[in-house]
């Protein structure tokens, strides 16, 4: 099956995502979906994950990690009884 294209009629676009394929070494599907998805947060008011949990702490004046809470509750099942 073929991979879906998107055409774009802008020969500044197509010479600028030519230019960031070459510096950044990956496909030109992979530059478009990286400057879409920046857009979109920029845009949408949308924050990286990061910059939310930082920007969280900081705020409440808590810092824990998550992963050590996760583990302090985890509790070993014990199989399945024969």
């Amino acid at each position: 099956m073929a991979e879906p294209q998107l055409s774009v009629r802008s020969a500044r676009a197509r010479d600028i995502a030519h230019r960031l394929q070459r510096r950044e070494n990956c496909s030109i599907a992979d530059i478009v979906v990286r400057a879409l998805e920046a857009y979109e947060m920029q845009h949408t008011g949308r924050e990286p994950a990061g910059d939310f949990y930082r920007r969280v702490s900081a705020e409440t004046g808590l810092d824990f990690d998550l992963s050590d809470k996760i583990r302090e509750d985890r509790q070993p099942h014990q199989g399945p009884e024969l």
